[in-house]
């Protein structure tokens, strides 16, 4: 292996970061770093609704800092746009973001049980669960985006924030409550918050360059 390919084993990779309002700012700032430092490209994704571009707020207290502050961040990639299989790594980020991100168009609707599965950044990650080759990362409440498409979450071994438990739990899935707060089952990678996010992120790095190697 040549000293490029140890030092940034993700050259070439891109890297999908579905986010929405309620975001932690120091999350996206550490995808952002940290996978370029590794050679990969990352896109932070979400449902634009229509719009070329929209501006998405973090107005929660930082686990990294003791005071409150405002972060804001542009998306100008929508879910609608892109492929799950134009990325390598496909990352649902912590918090509220899978929350809004289950909302059925049209906004505001009454929506129906029946379309659960329509809202577009939530097809968007289920496409990606559905293909192996996609190393998958959803920490803290993450797999909330899943729910709506529980047959995707049946029998997969994860952990997550006590807060979506019973939801996760009631999808189907296998909860485990690893010490290292991080879960590997095959393609998916899980952590329990925010506060394992150097653990997690390493483990979806050596699962995606593990599974190029198989």
């Amino acid at each position: 292996m040549e000293h490029s390919e140890i030092n940034r084993p993700l050259e070439g990779v891109r890297v999908a970061v579905l986010l929405e309002t309620e975001f932690i700012a120091d999350e996206i700032a550490y995808y952002q770093k940290e996978f370029a430092n590794l050679g990969a490209t990352v896109d932070l994704l979400s449902y634009l609704w229509g719009d070329p571009e929209r501006e998405f707020v973090c107005d929660i207290d930082s686990p990294l800092r003791p005071v409150r502050d405002i972060h804001t961040v542009k998306v100008s990639k929508c879910v609608t746009q892109v492929s799950a299989e134009d990325y390598g790594i496909v990352i649902m980020v912590a918090n509220y973001c899978a929350v809004r991100l289950r909302e059925i168009p049209p906004m505001h609707s009454l929506g129906d049980p029946s379309q659960l599965g329509e809202a577009p950044a939530v097809k968007f990650f289920a496409a990606a669960m559905r293909n192996p080759k996609i190393v998958k990362g959803a920490m803290c409440h993450a797999l909330w985006i899943l729910t709506p498409i529980p047959e995707l979450l049946k029998g997969r071994k994860v952990i997550c924030h006590t807060v979506v438990l019973a939801d996760i739990y009631n999808a189907g899935a296998t909860f485990v409550p690893a010490e290292s707060h991080v879960v590997v089952d095959d393609d998916l990678v899980t952590a329990r918050s925010f506060a394992d996010v150097v653990p997690y992120f390493q483990a979806v790095v050596d699962t995606y360059v593990q599974r190029q190697l198989a």
